[in-house]
């Protein structure tokens, strides 16, 4: 296997079975964080092209093993939504895909920008946004008839880490270093055995259920504004699952954002599919525990005073 990283020379990306007849590689550049992945613009004589590359382990956190296979479930998810035509235009197509390399060619949708300003106070997402957003969400998972591949152990590393993790006393994770007060302010969190109960078992919920064709990580940073466009991209942890997960992570990050608070109702008038409102405060509940308490922090813009009150309106959502 080639391994590609960002320094991989132009000479080995032109050696991929990936390229057109005549087809020559000019430009190779990062595009966007790549927290699972490895992504490369690469610009070429005859286009642009974003090449992915999954490795055994998850490229921002290199010490956390990862499922290697789990780009060609992304593949066949990007595959399932640009077969429907609702939704086909907010993800980039499928141009190539080379199995022993875990190399995936795709569309190009442009350059453009993510949204995870928005934490900092820096964007707010606008209400034609909003809906475009819900409209993504229910158009997906509305796909039926769809073969996913069985997407157990990346739903398995999640689980570790939203639904496990962030809730043990002695997890590792020094929350002082992210912020100095939080580590005590974890405390009343990681000693809650109610609260333990209750996130096990909507964790239990999140590994079993399959009904819908799911996003998986529904967040700022999978949101795309290109031009006057929006995009969503990275369905990474995504595959058949629990539709009111990526509802629940949805509104926990306009919570975690300080997006207006009558946005979560918005969300909720707008999107059309049957869903267990219950379940949906459940997960948002346990998202923001998750990223405040929890190895994958965000650039929030939240003082310690401000933490304490949504940790406090996460647990009563989970417990309610």
């Amino acid at each position: 296997m080639l391994d590609i990283t960002a320094n991989t020379s132009l000479y080995d990306i032109q050696g991929l079975p990936l390229w057109e007849n005549g087809e020559q590689v000019l430009e190779r550049t990062v595009a966007g964080e790549g927290n699972m992945n490895l992504v490369l613009r690469i610009k070429t004589t005859r286009r642009s092209v974003i090449l992915k590359q999954s490795k055994a382990y998850v490229r921002k956190y290199p010490q956390i093993p990862a499922p290697i296979e789990r780009l060609e479930i992304e593949k066949a998810i990007l595959e399932a939504i640009s077969d429907q035509k609702s939704v086909a235009s907010f993800s980039p197509r499928v141009l190539h895909y080379h199995a022993e390399n875990y190399l995936m060619l795709l569309e190009d949708l442009g350059s453009g920008s993510d949204f995870l300003d928005i934490y900092a106070g820096n964007k707010l997402i606008s209400p034609e946004q909003l809906s475009i957003l819900v409209d993504y969400l229910t158009g997906i998972h509305a796909i039926d008839s769809v073969k996913i591949p069985a997407s157990k152990a990346m739903r398995a590393l999640n689980h570790q880490h939203i639904f496990h993790l962030p809730f043990l006393a002695d997890n590792g994770f020094n929350l002082d270093d992210i912020q100095v007060g939080l580590q005590a302010l974890s405390k009343s969190y990681t000693s809650d055995e109610r609260l333990a109960k209750q996130v096990t078992l909507l964790g239990k919920r999140y590994l079993e259920e399959e009904h819908a064709l799911i996003h998986g990580d529904f967040y700022p940073g999978s949101w795309l504004e290109v031009g006057s466009d929006l995009k969503v991209i990275d369905p990474e942890f995504g595959g058949m699952g629990d539709a009111a997960f990526d509802l629940g992570v949805f509104l926990a990050h306009l919570d975690l954002a300080k997006q207006p608070p009558g946005y979560a109702s918005l969300i909720l008038e707008r999107y059309t599919l049957p869903v267990d409102p219950v379940l949906v405060q459940g997960y948002r509940g346990v998202e923001i525990l998750r990223r405040i308490l929890g190895l994958a922090q965000l650039p929030l813009a939240l003082s310690l005073e401000e933490k304490s009150r949504l940790l406090s309106q996460a647990k009563t959502l989970v417990l309610s």
